[in-house]
């Protein structure tokens, strides 16, 4: 009988055990703890080099935000949520007709409703504005409901119904045909079921939306400075501006800033509520 021979580079081959590979989520791990170290050295570093003292006397005087509250800030954050709320029921009740517009089965009223959605979406909100402010060259003797309150509300709300309607007409679509059909099998008018099936549903659904709509439109409030203002109508960042260019420093704005945050961050969280309860309700 032969006997098979193995080499010496053979069986130390067969022998030697397997190197073990790292796992996937090991690998994850380290790469997980690899970016927690470089963003905690940024951070460190930012820190570490900070001038804080200049810092503090730019943006956080103490004795400048208390000057900022006790001269009309609270007037100019009333003034604030006054012009976005206007804008915002004006751009409602505009968008609701223009997503019925769009959803019509009558023809010009999409086409005119689309070519109005289309325009004022690609049309940035300070140019309206602009154009209110000038209107009286172009009209002389017109004037509009509700002042500066008006205009505002007209301007942005202009605007905002260009968006809203796009929201408004997906809430519309999101309910169910089955509805209008039952209703209509009852022997209700369609504009009917409308009114009282289709609409309180379409605005529950898109509620979460609107109410990221409205923040955008405080936002868009300190726009309003283009059409010129008087102190009593200032808004936050024009009360901020000019009370930082008048004292050389920042604070007023920066504080001006922290105030938007008081409007809209209660305003975010309802949001996430809100969409946490659809999702719930799906």
């Amino acid at each position: 009988m032969s006997e098979v021979s193995t080499t010496p580079g053979t069986r130390g081959a067969a022998t030697r055990p397997a190197r073990a590979r790292t796992s996937p989520r090991r690998r994850a791990r380290r790469l997980r703890m690899i970016q927690y170290a470089v963003l905690v050295a940024v951070v460190g570093g930012g820190v570490m080099t900070a001038n804080w003292h200049q810092i503090g006397q730019a943006f956080f005087r103490l004795d400048m935000i208390e000057l900022t509250i006790s001269n009309g800030l609270g007037r100019a954050m009333l003034n604030t949520i006054v012009y976005a709320l206007g804008a915002f029921a004006g751009g409602a009740v505009l968008g609701t007709v223009l997503a019925l517009m769009r959803l019509s089965q009558v023809a010009p009223y999409r086409w005119l409703a689309t070519i109005y959605i289309e325009f004022f979406r690609g049309l940035p909100a300070i140019i309206v504005l602009l154009a209110f402010s000038l209107i009286g060259l172009v009209f002389p003797g017109l004037t509009i409901p509700g002042g500066l309150v008006g205009s505002v509300s007209l301007g942005l709300g202009i605007v905002s119904a260009a968006y809203l309607a796009e929201t408004i007409r997906a809430g519309i679509l999101a309910v169910p045909k089955g509805q209008v059909e039952a209703a209509r099998s009852l022997g209700m008018p369609a504009g009917m079921a409308m009114r009282t099936i289709v609409l309180p549903q379409a605005f529950r659904i898109i509620l979460p939306p609107m109410t990221n709509e409205l923040i955008l439109l405080i936002k868009d409030s300190s726009l309003v400075f283009v059409i010129g203002l008087t102190r009593e109508a200032y808004e936050l960042t024009k009360y901020g501006r000019d009370f930082a260019a008048t004292h050389s420093n920042l604070t007023p704005l920066v504080f001006a800033g922290f105030c938007y945050l008081l409007i809209t961050l209660p305003l975010t969280f309802l949001v996430r509520r809100l969409e946490a309860s659809s999702a719930k309700a799906r």
